[in-house]
């Protein structure tokens, strides 16, 4: 018996700020990669729910809020393929730049970048805490 994971990688325009637009952009590339490819994973980019680079949009309360309501839209709206999605992503007072794992209509893992960047066009560490644990999951394993 053979076993195989098709993972489809989710390049997209989106809009720095326009967490609605991009929710529904990330929704509808899912259930394509789904449906039209036979994905089992589709990976999207860092950030790609806020679109990247956020920069200072990322100190407004109401831009973490609607990133989170977001996810969760995400999340509820997308089934029979697993997602993987930047985002930014507040833990107590601390903000990591962040990537959550979607199964069945549930977030299961996210993960806090590690290693930010700080030089040239990267100033990660003005905005971010790093993390510090890898995260490990099972995909139709």
């Amino acid at each position: 018996m053979s076993r195989s994971l098709r993972i489809v990688m989710g390049q997209l325009n989106l809009l720095v700020g326009d967490i609605d637009g991009n929710a529904d952009k990330l929704i509808r590339a899912a259930n394509r990669a789904r449906d039209e490819i036979g994905g089992d994973l589709i990976v999207f980019p860092e950030l790609a729910l806020t679109g990247y680079p956020p920069e200072d949009l990322l100190l407004r309360a109401d831009l973490l809020e609607r990133a989170e309501k977001g996810l969760a839209a995400i999340a509820g709206a997308v089934h029979g393929v697993d997602v993987i999605i930047g985002h930014p992503h507040r833990r107590g007072d601390r903000l990591y730049n962040a990537a959550s794992v979607v199964h069945n209509g549930k977030i299961i893992a996210t993960y806090l970048k590690q290693l930010l960047p700080n030089y040239g066009v990267f100033d990660e560490k003005r905005y971010f805490a790093p993390g510090n644990n890898p995260c490990v999951i099972d995909i139709h394993g």
